[in-house]
């Protein structure tokens, strides 16, 4: 879809540091990889389950419910008109929140490095009531979530898929993002707490063929501080954290700054 935005996009930023140029590379890639390995094959069961309506564990309950929290968060922070609009879900999964950007009106680039996942969306999709309307609206796709061949969008929405990356990836990422975005860019961190500190100390114990691909906590702060800086043309904006038993992420907005 072509989309006539009201303003035109300004030249991408020239950065020191993406994940896609310089040294930093191989280990983004090879990080990439880990994650897309852990999510279509060694937890494509459970994070099917985790996100339909069947029972879990009692941990994995917290989980979910927190998920749906900070999915409801994100959600409410975009415009609730999305018609004509273009929005990217980065990092979809099984494609709740690109579901839901479809019914009100946007068309949506549902991306994840996970091929199981992304099929077990659309198949999703088809399933339910208004499935034709989602599927005129919805265009789903395995990948890489920077989609770097798929031009300018409205709005960006990274759901717990930044988590796993170091904090100069992430940054990278949202950089490279800040470029082909013309409002909003909506994402998560795991902030770095005590319990996700000792989480992550605790999972290197593990052999590294048993472990998922561990989360990074990121000082938010910190964070949103360098983006200011990297990004003046963006303001860094509202910010919520959901904790919900073993579930804990830290939603951050980016919001274009008018001229």
């Amino acid at each position: 879809m072509k989309h006539q935005g009201s303003h035109a996009l300004p030249e991408p930023l020239a950065s020191p540091h993406r994940p896609d140029t310089d040294a930093p590379r191989d280990a983004y890639l090879r990080r990439r990889g880990e994650i897309q390995t852990y999510f279509d094959r060694t937890a494509a069961a459970t994070w099917a389950r985790l996100t339909s309506d069947a029972p879990v564990s009692r941990i994995r309950e917290t989980v979910r419910a927190g998920r749906d929290r900070m999915r409801a968060t994100l959600l409410s922070w975009l415009p609730h008109d999305l018609n004509g609009l273009r929005l990217l879900d980065a990092g979809c999964g099984t494609g709740a929140l690109a579901t839901e950007a479809a019914r009100r009106g946007a068309q949506v680039l549902a991306i994840d490095l996970s091929p199981t996942l992304v099929d077990l969306g659309r198949q999703r999709c088809r399933q339910e009531a208004d499935a034709e309307l989602l599927c005129e609206r919805i265009v789903w796709r395995s990948g890489d979530m920077r989609a770097p061949d798929d031009g300018a969008f409205d709005h960006v929405v990274a759901m717990d898929s930044l988590i796993h990356y170091s904090p100069n990836d992430a940054a990278a990422l949202l950089e490279g993002w800040a470029g082909r975005v013309r409002h909003g860019i909506l994402f998560t961190v795991a902030p770095r707490t005590p319990l996700l500190a000792g989480m992550h100390a605790v999972g290197r114990l593990f052999p590294r063929g048993d472990r998922a691909p561990a989360i990074v906590p990121v000082g938010v702060d910190g964070l949103r501080r360098g983006l200011a800086q990297r990004l003046p043309g963006w303001q860094q904006a509202r910010t919520e954290r959901i904790a919900s038993g073993f579930y804990t992420s830290q939603a951050c907005e980016m919001a274009r700054r008018q001229p």
